[in-house]
């Protein structure tokens, strides 16, 4: 069994660790609409907890509800980065809402009004890209995985709040062989249980508030903000 495959079937025996425990909804931090106290540093060499060095390519999300910026990571996932800016390049993101607001765990947008998605490829999808240098720490930006395990312009960031990721959870990682590192760097934070299902691609490294007040609004039946938020634009820029 490959050290891939290893670390997807760990995954899914954490998935299932946290739907006993109901995972998704726990150790949110916004319940009531509180705010939430994150570190303004993450002490951790992982990639996603670096800054942005100059050149580096990050995407500026401008909201009804304020601006949050991401780090993108080209050499990782690219043909997820590809699809993503190259959307993002063309407008497609522009006017779009977000489709899924849940504290705790996502804020999720990148459909059409009729529920459509897209890609720069005509319509086809991109697999998943997986790497043990991504994970799905509080502030991943990620692209969501359809029926078909295919990735398309549906995108999400990991809102989860410090403390989410439980002792009980933390020693289920370790029996299954993650990184100590990782570990470590889920205590800010994350959902452990879709690392190596979905495809990170990016970080969230300013503007977490603006996610965090996104995530604390009032849904509808299908989780989507009473008062939409729109997204006015996604901008590709080169970092400094």
């Amino acid at each position: 069994m490959t050290g891939k495959i290893k670390r997807a079937c760990a995954a899914l025996a954490l998935a299932g660790l946290c739907l006993l425990a109901g995972c998704k909804s726990a150790g949110g931090g916004l319940a009531g609409g509180g705010a939430v106290s994150r570190p303004a540093q993450v002490e951790s060499a992982e990639l996603q907890f670096t800054r942005p060095a100059p050149g580096d390519t990050v995407a500026i999300f401008d909201t009804s509800a304020g601006v949050f910026r991401a780090v993108l990571f080209p050499d990782e996932a690219p043909q997820t980065c590809e699809n993503f800016i190259g959307l993002a390049q063309a407008g497609y993101y522009d006017g779009l809402t977000i489709t899924r607001a849940e504290a705790g765990f996502v804020v999720e947008a990148g459909r059409g009004a009729d529920g459509s998605v897209a890609t720069v490829w005509g319509g086809s999808g991109c697999p998943p890209e997986y790497t043990d240098r991504l994970h799905h720490y509080a502030g991943a930006l990620c692209a969501a995985a359809a029926e078909d395990g295919l990735s398309y312009s549906v995108f999400y960031v990991v809102q989860a709040a410090p403390g989410s990721v439980g002792q009980e959870l933390a020693d289920q990682m370790a029996a299954a062989g993650w990184r100590q590192e990782v570990i470590d760097g889920y205590a800010a934070g994350g959902a452990p249980y879709l690392d190596y299902t979905d495809t990170v691609f990016g970080q969230v490294y300013e503007g977490m508030e603006t996610v965090d007040a996104i995530a604390a609004a009032d849904v509808d039946e299908n989780g989507a903000p009473l008062e939409a938020v729109t997204i006015h634009s996604v901008a590709i820029e080169t970092y400094g």
